[in-house]
């Protein structure tokens, strides 16, 4: 069992922290499948065995996260913690394929590699996992399986719902971002084992690349919340987790919604921490205040693996940003806004606030029964932002004033006294629609005194799900339907002087495909209204701090070129037609070309996006999507060339995608992928 291990001893290196780090090794499964791993340990751990913690994802150790995992990992060393990064079966320099996101299998090796690592001579017996997205989500799903040596997790930005809350699908629509992730799944999947670790790499490379799935095509073929999504779901069963948990996202992600749940479903020790960031670590934390998440977590480890009687046991359960008023824009950093806490959730301290929908208003008192329609252009949506956002300058929402022109709006009278917003804001509304099939968008929005509209939150309902997102049903034209839409979570301080604003569209593009047709919804104000969570201030609020960051080694990274990244939206006004357009060149983002100076890998990663609509055709709707991504080493040179492009009719989705594979500027091989999916009341 520990040969394995010692083998590697060789490979170790000391760095100026006194921590040792295994660069690469093999955690052997039963069935003869090997995972691999990269180690950070203290340096002493053979005398004097330390707990362990696990990250477990499928972005490749050597290059993919190496940049993010050293400075987290090294810290953990340096305070008394094995790390270990382990590649999933399929990527990296792992044996098998990767057929699918959070398979089964993939859960049934996690619980091998954690009894493989509790057994070690360096562990005391103790393992925890963290992990931000797809580690978050392995996270919560290994923990329901109970495996006897995990005593708690930290889960950043993750889900407990797979259909209700991550990139596929949101409020029984379909995202974009569905094809998007599904390309750069691919892109990366496409690329090889690093030649130095393993002398059958091109072997394995080429036989990875022939078994690849059609990724977004898999996930577009479960168009309702069936057992492909209940797999994984911990939702399903709050009670399978045994173990404390640490839950924590960020108003500018996409997964928050998901904490407030945990918080309020599961029945273990649990905290939770919302911040204003995006999709990345809080200690990064971008948009800012970034926190010192690495002793916050340490803290947690040290209570629950070392048994440490600490002060993370009295924190409070909910920790959350309140954000404040600024200008719209695309981006600011750092956010204005201040901490507050919450003892239990639901909270006793929030209380719903009721608004009734009038004349185009919102009124504290319910008015007389109006009717209103709206047909929105289908390129509604232009000022939405991105769905995940990922830290970076653009992705932010706009000054919504654009889209709430295209949309049915209901204002309120200026605030006289400020109100602090902390929950799911909730819309009821008596709506009928003209066609079947209709999606409906719901916005809150922050309304100043010079008119510019800032986006709070926001839903999506396709409205053949109103009732279920299993068994959905079609309108029957011209009949009411009483429904309700639960707006994402928020933490959100409307000052006085300004306006709420729900604002509805029957379109939200570039973020979701549209209805097969326009549908005319009428809404009916008197059964119509808006619940909000309003929030008292609590005398505990005042204590709620963290550290400044910190974190540990970075590696050694040379820029070598420059990125850029551009957004822009086009519209031509004599055609009526609309264009989306965000061009990454360097990285995803314009990270630039860089190279990991330890292991001579450079990367560059170039994307464009580019989303087309008619103003009152929804089935113009066209997405294409082109990758370049080039990797070189030594003297091996590989470029990955894809493009995908999806476009529907009444009845059905057609995509397809095509990736060729170079070497050394030669061609290796082509995958050409194309489907056609029945619309399912989509």
């Amino acid at each position: 069992m520990y040969q394995l291990l010692f083998v590697f001893l060789a490979s170790m290196y000391l760095n100026a922290q006194d921590i040792q780090v295994i660069e690469h090794f093999y955690i052997p499964l039963s069935d003869g499948t090997k995972l691999a791993t990269r180690m950070w340990l203290p340096k002493d751990s053979i005398h004097h065995p330390v707990p362990a913690l696990l990250e477990y994802i499928p972005y490749r150790k050597r290059d993919g996260t190496r940049r993010r995992d050293e400075p987290i990992a090294s810290w953990y060393a340096q305070h008394g913690y094995a790390v270990l990064r382990v590649d999933l079966r399929g990527s990296g320099e792992s044996d098998g394929y990767l057929d699918d996101e959070y398979l089964e299998i993939e859960q049934s090796d996690g619980l091998k590699v954690i009894e493989w690592i509790a057994k070690q001579p360096w562990c005391t017996g103790s393992v925890g996992m963290i992990g931000k997205s797809w580690g978050g989500f392995n996270a919560l799903q290994i923990a329901a399986l109970r495996p006897e040596a995990l005593k708690a997790i930290v889960t950043v930005c993750s889900t407990d719902d797979r259909y209700s809350d991550d990139i596929h699908y949101m409020g029984g629509c379909l995202l974009n971002d569905n094809l998007w992730w599904g390309a750069i799944m691919m892109t990366y999947q496409a690329r090889p084992p690093d030649p130095d670790l393993r002398p059958d790499w091109r072997e394995e490379w080429l036989n990875r690349i022939q078994n690849m799935p059609f990724l977004p095509a898999v996930w577009m073929r479960h168009q309702r919340r069936d057992e492909y999504w209940k797999q994984g779901s911990i939702c399903e069963n709050w009670k399978a987790i045994q173990c404390p948990v640490m839950a924590i996202g960020g108003w500018a992600d996409a997964y928050t919604n998901s904490i407030p749940r945990m918080l309020e479903n599961l029945t273990v020790p649990r905290i939770g921490i919302i911040g204003p960031w995006a999709h990345v670590y809080p200690h990064d934390g971008t948009p800012g205040p970034a926190i010192g998440f690495l002793q916050e977590t340490l803290r947690w480890w040290n209570h629950w693996l070392k048994g440490e009687n600490n002060s993370i046991t009295q924190e409070p359960l909910l920790r959350a940003y309140v954000e404040e008023w600024s200008p719209p824009s695309g981006w600011r950093d750092p956010v204005p806004g201040r901490w507050i806490a919450e003892n239990a959730w639901p909270s006793d301290n929030i209380h719903l606030d009721k608004w009734y929908f009038g004349n185009q208003s919102l009124c504290k008192e319910q008015q007389s029964n109006q009717s209103f329609s709206i047909l929105s252009p289908q390129w509604t949506g232009f000022c939405v932002g991105e769905w995940m956002g990922c830290g970076v300058p653009g992705e932010m929402p706009l000054d919504q004033r654009f889209d709430d022109g295209c949309s049915l709006v209901f204002d309120s009278l200026p605030l006289t006294t400020p109100l602090t917003i902390l929950g799911a804001p909730q819309i009821n509304l008596n709506v009928s629609s003209d066609k079947p099939v209709a999606l409906l968008c719901a916005r809150l929005c922050d309304v100043s005194p010079d008119g510019s509209s800032r986006r709070i939150s926001y839903q999506i309902l396709n409205l053949t799900h109103r009732n279920s997102h299993e068994y959905p049903e079609p309108l029957v034209e011209g009949q009411n339907y009483e429904i309700q839409i639960k707006l994402n979570d928020c933490g959100y301080v409307v000052q006085a002087g300004h306006r709420l604003r729900i604002a509805i569209s029957t379109c939200y593009w570039p973020l979701i495909w549209p209805s097969p047709s326009p549908a005319t919804l009428c809404i009916q104000t008197e059964k119509s209204y808006l619940s909000l969570p309003k929030r008292n201030a609590r005398l505990e609020d005042s204590f709620v701090h963290f550290e400044n960051p910190e974190c540990g080694i970075h590696a050694p990274i040379t820029l070598l070129k420059a990125g850029e990244f551009n957004r822009t939206a086009n519209f031509d006004l004599l055609k009526g037609t609309a264009s989306y357009i965000t061009d990454g060149k360097g990285g995803l983002f314009g990270e630039g070309v860089y190279r990991f100076d330890e292991t001579g890998t450079s990367l560059s990663h170039n994307l464009k996006r580019d989303l087309f609509i008619q103003k009152d055709d929804p089935l113009s709707a066209n997405y294409k999507l082109t990758q370049s991504y080039e990797m070189e080493k030594n003297d091996l040179k590989v470029r990955i060339e894809s493009k995908f492009e999806m476009s529907a009719t009444e009845d059905e989705f057609n995509i397809k995608g095509d990736m060729q594979i170079y070497e050394n500027d030669d061609f290796v091989i082509e995958r050409i992928f194309e489907d056609k999916i029945d619309r399912d009341y989509l």
